[in-house]
């Protein structure tokens, strides 16, 4: 097509050689530069609409953070440009609402796998096929997210499902939309199997990644739980994303190093 160039990636504005092949992915363009932080290096490589792009390095590999924007179909925009520059490992990072009752605002939940209550991974793998993440980086996660966490309230790091959903209002304020009998059932069957926290965007990325051959996984913080409101459970609002950072940059090390002992690198 005209419009796609084998060059320029239409959207990220990036081509081969800008981003490294392993990749944390926030939603919000003004994470991007806290992340590459914690790379050595980091240089800033793009922007355009909601895609902020850094490249720096981790144990000397080029890594790269690109944010997505809110939502499944400019993440599945930006996951595809990123596998065309060669990029084979994902870990998408961000904010989420706590679901199952023995997850509290401060806490890390990494995904296994997320219901897909969205759109665009319906455009990618067939309606009974599940969006799970990839086994390599969910460990990853759990071992870089378990080393950073305490068992104590807002401290925890969970390991399970999570929920993935296209409308932020239709999970907070369900009762007024139309369709709200929908959403309540929906949300209070998703509790009842032990789903950990709602987001906005891993079901598109892992359905991208399972249909693209590449690998995916996603750390998230809970900012709070309307389920223990609800129970009476104490609870806090937690604004702070830098554990869930921090657990991404290591988990990428992790796979980084396992990634050259298995090459015999």
């Amino acid at each position: 097509m005209a419009l796609l160039s084998d060059d320029i990636q239409y959207h990220l504005r990036i081509k081969d050689g800008d981003v490294g092949k392993y990749v944390i992915l926030p939603g919000d363009p003004g994470r991007v530069p806290a992340i590459a932080e914690y790379f050595d290096n980091a240089e800033f490589v793009a922007s355009n609409r909601e895609y902020n792009i850094y490249t720096g390095y981790l144990l000397g590999e080029k890594v790269s953070a690109v944010s997505t924007g809110i939502g499944g179909p400019s993440a599945a925009i930006a996951a595809e440009e990123l596998i065309r520059c060669g990029v084979h490992t994902m870990i998408r990072i961000g904010t989420s609402g706590g679901m199952d009752t023995k997850v509290s605002g401060g806490d890390l939940v990494v995904a296994s796998a997320a219901v897909r209550s969205e759109g665009t991974s319906h455009e990618y793998i067939p309606p009974d096929y599940p969006a799970v993440a990839d086994f390599e980086v969910v460990t990853a996660l759990k071992r870089a997210g378990g080393a950073l966490s305490e068992d104590v309230d807002g401290k925890r790091c969970h390991v399970g499902v999570v929920h993935s959903k296209d409308s932020f209002y239709g999970e907070i304020e369900p009762e007024n939309m139309p369709v709200s009998y929908s959403l309540h059932n929906q949300w209070d069957a998703y509790v009842k199997c032990g789903c950990l926290t709602s987001e906005m965007e891993s079901a598109a990325l892992f359905a991208v990644a399972i249909a693209r051959h590449i690998r995916a996984g996603g750390i998230f913080t809970a900012l709070w739980n309307v389920e223990r409101s609800n129970a009476g459970l104490p609870d806090k609002v937690c604004m702070d994303n830098t554990r869930a950072i921090r657990a991404a940059v290591d988990a990428l090390k992790i796979l980084i190093t396992e990634d050259r002992a298995k090459n015999g690198v």
